[in-house]
């Protein structure tokens, strides 16, 4: 039997979101909502909304079974167990892992604190000062220049242009109802969003749960882990040799192969101890 419980703290602490404090609760800001979550995780929202944040719909008994073809994702299955994969606001979402290009956790944060209070809308919740994350409109009438001076460098462009595209043609609740392919090419279409950005947006906001984002740590732990059983090319990966890995991380982990990443790079991460939020 696995425990259906929620760790939020593990959750929130796993690389999928950067919005989050801890102030005797979690708060975070979910796009035009602002979250607040206790250690048992239950939810109260300023929107008055009823987000299903934690997927508590995911049957995680069968998801966990169905991952668990090895002693080393069972080993981080066991020592991380109530992890979760979240569901986000897609459109922040999508800046978030632009911004994460290279990155790394705390200038990730920064820098979107900064665009929240740059452009976002100032709002009070529970006593304490929040600013909601911008609408898309927002960041499309910014100049690059305004962008750049949140601290996001050469991606400033990258973070118009997605907010131009999510105002004219994407469409994140039709990617929601379309294959993973399908959904990962249309946002592969906006500039600076290359596979692994793709697949961190698909796995975290769009329900594709067969999403295996690759990045440096991913790469890392399929090294150690799984040489014998993936052939990875760590000098660079293409855009070919990122398909073909992800098929065989798909055959080998099943449809929920996102869940194992998940839990992978939180107990690699941990190992390393890297800081999180």
């Amino acid at each position: 039997m696995h425990d259906d419980a929620i760790n939020v703290q593990n959750s929130i602490n796993s690389g999928q979101v950067f919005l989050w404090q801890k102030n005797r609760s979690w708060y975070g800001i979910n796009g035009q909502d602002i979250l607040r979550i206790t250690e048992s995780g239950r939810i109260r929202s300023y929107q008055n909304l009823k987000p299903d944040f934690f997927r508590r719909r995911d049957d995680i008994e069968k998801i966990i079974n169905s991952i668990s073809r090895d002693s080393t994702i069972r080993r981080a299955t066991r020592q991380y167990r109530g992890l979760r994969i979240l569901r986000q606001d897609p459109f922040q979402c999508l800046v978030s892992f632009i911004v994460s290009a290279n990155s790394n956790i705390q200038k990730i944060k920064n820098s979107l604190e900064k665009i929240s209070k740059k452009f976002g809308e100032k709002t009070k919740y529970d006593d304490q000062e929040f600013y909601l994350f911008p609408r898309p409109q927002s960041l499309a009438d910014a100049s690059t220049d305004e962008i750049r001076s949140c601290g996001v460098g050469y991606r400033a462009g990258f973070i118009r242009e997605a907010a131009c595209m999510t105002l004219d043609r994407i469409d994140f609740e039709y990617l929601k109802k379309c294959s993973y392919q399908d959904a990962k090419d249309e946002l592969c279409r906006i500039p600076g969003v290359g596979d692994k950005v793709a697949d961190c947006v698909l796995l975290f906001s769009l329900d594709k749960l067969e999403a295996f984002p690759l990045d440096r740590w991913m790469i890392r732990i399929l090294e150690r882990y799984y040489s014998d059983r993936f052939k990875v090319n760590t000098k660079t990966i293409t855009k070919r040799q990122y398909g073909l890995l992800h098929e065989e991380i798909v055959e080998y982990f099943g449809p929920f192969a996102g869940y194992a990443q998940q839990f992978l790079f939180k107990m690699e991460r941990e190992k390393y101890q890297k800081r999180w939020l």
